[in-house]
């Protein structure tokens, strides 16, 4: 009887410990999309898309900022999401933003 018991108790603790160690696995960190949506939004802010492309830019910025708190969170999946949507947005910022300026003149 104790055999049996013992056997039981053997695999409800591997179950607890599969499910512990399973629990711990997370993504890995976005550095890449990191450096990338910041050299986006860089690129952004050369081109003056604050003032040429103000709702885009500050979607990007908003974006970047989200990402940037929940890497710190380490919640890598949720911030790799919202550093591709900075990224996307800063680079409509910047298209729109060069665009408007050429045809305004500002540059050639």
């Amino acid at each position: 009887m104790t055999f049996v018991t013992n056997k039981k108790y053997l695999k409800t603790i591997v179950c607890i410990c599969f499910i512990w160690v399973s629990g711990c696995v997370t993504a890995p960190q976005p550095n890449e999309d990191f450096a990338f949506a910041k050299e986006a939004l860089e690129a952004a802010t050369r081109v003056d898309s604050a003032r040429h492309s103000s709702g885009l830019y500050s979607q990007a910025l908003e974006a970047y900022q989200k990402g940037k708190l929940l890497y710190e969170d380490r919640q890598y999946a949720d911030a790799k999401v919202q550093f591709q949507r900075s990224r996307d947005f800063s680079e409509k910022a910047e298209n729109s933003a060069r665009l408007i300026r050429f045809k305004t003149g500002e540059i050639f």
